[in-house]
């Protein structure tokens, strides 16, 4: 029950003492000037606020700021599976090994989905958004469908070819407080893309307040904290006092353990190639044995702004750096041996990982509780001020896994971000549907089938339907001495 305000108006006594324990007191700066109804809501905010958790977190994040990081070592590339040392015998036991755990029932994907387009020039979550495939798709729904190829696939290869009753996979898509009731409803709205409506979990990533370079909360308006999600490694949150977010505060973990789940593929939803749930990924991982593993793709260049995987110390654990850790000339450094960029192995957000270890890491993490501090113009009852927004990220699991398996996909194959609006120079819609035609191009013509355009060819091509291939597997019969006129989406 909510205590009430004193009689002389004044904040109510015990939450004014508890602020008062954690240096902010200002929240109640301007309560002369508030109305009762946003005195209520200034209240109502306050307490919403896990404070022991939000001060442990500020303490600990600033602390971490000043410590000397260890040295960072490039991670060697025999300790990676690459693509050209990878044999035919190896890819096509993955994928049956991938395949029998699929079927067994023993994959769930983890999607996250919390951000809007707001640089794609949109409000709505990202995964609702239209590339202008020929389909017309958004990126759920190529992604929801990858999900129905393979499970289609993996129910064949229990009785090769024959349909067998598999579990499904199960989908937990993590949104946010702003894109939560709006995916929700294109989901319904869509009627789960052909999934069934119980093989998908909704979760909701945290928020957490925006501070001031004293670790004061920054205030929004005069009775409202200034808030931002805490960052895709929210997945793995647990704030306790408002149930959001992730994981562990949501009983995800507990779900998936009843359902039989032992890996979990997790991916952004911004790319418009990504293979949900592959195979052979999976198979790798099962094979090695480890607790995690991340798809990699080369660095294209040594000032490409993305986050590489390295050693931090002698030996120590694999975990990845930004760009922005990296000077020039360590981003620059050239593996004599091989001729290719030391530090390239790419973090693009495609990693798979055992329940066991999340069980583990999402403690670990919160003991911890250090978050990375952004530094951004954050809007307030002093117009933008300058300020840190907290969050972590998903790779931030990786120093915490007692072993780590790299594996390197084709950047043409796999990775096609969408996060740019058009007109960009790079990660735009335009530049992700033409990495999809150009790649299902290719499919098709391996497959024996032919393209006629009336524009140039390099600007379009042919769509595969994922309910049609996974991969470019299984085309022949609908490609072979067939003649497409591009674009167009090839469907059963």
């Amino acid at each position: 029950m909510r205590e009430p305000a004193s009689e002389n108006n004044a904040p109510p006594q015990s939450l004014l003492e508890r602020v008062k324990d954690y240096g902010q007191e200002d929240v109640f700066a301007l309560w002369d000037e508030l109305s009762p109804e946003e005195r209520d809501v200034l209240v109502k905010d306050i307490e919403g606020l896990d404070l022991p958790r939000v001060d442990r977190i500020i303490r600990c994040s600033f602390r971490s700021q000043g410590l000397p990081a260890a040295a960072i070592e490039p991670v060697p590339e025999s300790s990676v599976s690459t693509v050209e040392k990878r044999t035919m015998e190896e890819r096509e036991r993955w994928w049956k090994m991938g395949l029998k755990a699929i079927s067994d029932g023993k994959l769930g994907v983890i999607l996250l989905s919390g951000g809007q387009g707001t640089r794609l020039g949109s409000s709505d979550p990202k995964g609702c958004f239209n590339i202008g495939l020929p389909s017309g798709k958004s990126l759920f729904q190529l992604q929801a469908e990858r999900i129905l190829c393979l499970q289609r696939l993996a129910a064949q290869s229990v009785n090769e070819g024959a349909i067998a009753n598999i579990p499904p996979i199960h989908w937990y898509i993590m949104t946010s407080p702003f894109t939560d009731e709006p995916t929700s409803k294109f989901f319904e709205s869509h009627k789960y893309f052909g999934l069934e409506a119980d093989q998908v979990t909704f979760f909701q990533q945290g928020t957490i307040p925006c501070v001031a370079r004293d670790g004061r909360f920054i205030m929004e308006s005069p009775y409202r904290v200034a808030k931002s999600p805490d960052g895709n490694g929210g997945v793995y949150s647990a704030n306790r006092k408002n149930n959001l977010a992730a994981l562990k505060s949501s009983r995800l973990l507990e779900d998936m353990a009843s359902r039989g789940i032992k890996y979990l593929d997790c991916y952004g939803v911004d790319n418009a190639l990504v293979r949900v749930g592959d195979p052979t990924f999976l198979g790798y991982f099962v094979d090695k044995g480890v607790a995690a593993a991340a798809k990699v793709v080369r660095k294209a260049y040594p000032q490409e702004k993305v986050g590489v995987f390295v050693r931090r110390g002698k030996g120590g654990p694999v975990s990845v750096v930004e760009y922005s850790e990296l000077d020039s000339s360590m981003a620059s450094e050239i593996n004599q041996e091989t001729g290719r960029l030391r530090y390239c192995w790419s973090n693009v957000c495609l990693h798979m990982f055992t329940l066991d270890f999340l069980n583990q890491v999402a403690n670990g993490l919160e003991k911890d509780s250090i978050y990375h501090l952004a530094e951004k113009h954050i809007p307030s009852i002093h117009g933008h001020t300058m300020g840190y927004k907290l969050e972590q990220f998903i790779f931030d699991a990786f120093p915490y896994a007692p072993s780590t398996a790299l594996f390197e996909a084709l950047r043409e194959e796999e990775f096609a971000p969408v996060k740019n609006a058009n007109g960009s120079n790079f990660d735009t819609p335009d530049s992700a549907r033409l990495l999809v035609l150009r790649l299902h191009t290719r499919w098709v013509v391996a497959a024996g089938g032919f393209l006629t355009h009336s524009v140039p060819l390099y600007a379009t091509g042919v769509e595969v339907s994922p309910l049609c291939s996974y991969a470019g597997e299984n085309l022949e019969a609908i490609s072979r001495g067939r003649t497409f006129h591009a674009p167009c989406e090839i469907s059963f």
